[in-house]
């Protein structure tokens, strides 16, 4: 069976060149972009109006922002090679609290990834070092493991703060223990660059993807691939869990978008509002019955789409 959404709103020039990322709260989109500003929408409203705009927040762009699930926290990575951490106030305002330093090199830090709490932030070097930081101690580095040198292209953090994931250019997947401080699993499969790992709500499953254009999800539990997601004809970029763990939403260089069926292990909606490719795909929050989930890319617009039935 398939499933309808219909598209909502867009928000057309959100940015002024290709937007790279999205990351959400309960009531607000964040999205950045080849440009220095970091821009905050909110959802609560039918046309998803700006709210902030943080200018100056990163001077060459920025390529990757994540927010804590509590909503509280958010870090973003720019070009330069710097992380920033900001803070949401009680009236919706978002404000810096710092920076993260590590020689702080282009590519020194790449993709992050938060914990629920915003405690930990883990990130992905040039290198294939995985570092973990503790954002409330000081913000010092905590954990620092080592891969086979490739560079490091997406990152992923259970909810439960136990796992981190991280995919590779040469196609290397790797799982470690938060809590031992090792390698839990070297995962098969991809060979190809790996864009994009996401670990499902309840942390035991793994969802990884890229240049291979096919999902790979793996058991988190004993290390093995359970299942590919084949369709896409073009690299893959994004993807996302919804929130019950019944859904995965991707993203693809050819300005694709499809829902999974985790279940059914089959595509059950494709998308195509453009041609240009969708660097970020994003679940939002559930408020009503129905889903809703944003896209964006390099046509620099945010879209937004929301299952045709239920509230």
């Amino acid at each position: 069976m398939s499933k309808q959404y219909l598209t909502t709103h867009t928000i057309d020039d959100a940015h002024i060149t290709d937007i790279f990322s999205l990351a959400v709260t309960r009531t607000q989109i964040l999205s950045v972009s080849g440009a220095s500003s970091i821009k905050v929408h909110s959802t609560t409203s039918p046309d998803i109006p700006l709210m902030q705009t943080l200018s100056g927040a990163h001077r060459l762009g920025c390529h990757h922002i994540v927010t804590s699930r509590n909503g509280r926290i958010a870090a973003s990575a720019g070009f330069g090679g710097e992380v920033k951490i900001w803070s949401i106030s009680e009236s919706g305002e978002w404000a810096g609290e710092g920076k993260i330093e590590d020689g702080n090199k282009a590519g020194e830090i790449w993709a992050v990834a938060l914990s629920e709490d915003g405690q930990f932030l883990a990130s992905t070097t040039y290198d294939g070092r995985i570092n973990v930081w503790d954002l409330v101690a000081g913000r010092k580095k905590i954990r620092e493991y080592e891969t086979k040198g490739s560079f490091g292209m997406c990152i992923d953090m259970s909810r439960d703060g136990r796992f981190t994931a991280s995919g590779h250019e040469n196609g290397g997947v790797y799982v470690f223990n938060n809590d031992t401080g090792r390698m839990l699993y070297s995962l098969p499969g991809l060979v190809k660059p790996v864009r994009a790992v996401a670990f499902s709500p309840a942390g035991t499953r793994l969802a990884a993807a890229g240049d291979a254009r096919v999902i790979a999800l793996y058991d988190v539990q004993h290390g093995e691939q359970v299942a590919n997601l084949t369709g896409h004809s073009a690299w893959i970029f994004s993807v996302d869990w919804s929130d019950t763990g019944e859904y995965l939403l991707s993203g693809s260089f050819d300005g694709k978008c499809k829902v999974w069926s985790i279940d059914r292990r089959a595509c059950v909606a494709t998308h195509s509002e453009t041609d240009k490719t969708l660097w970020c795909v994003k679940w939002l929050p559930k408020t009503g019955k129905s889903e809703a989930f944003a896209t964006a890319g390099a046509n620099r617009s945010i879209s937004f789409y929301r299952e045709a039935s239920g509230g």
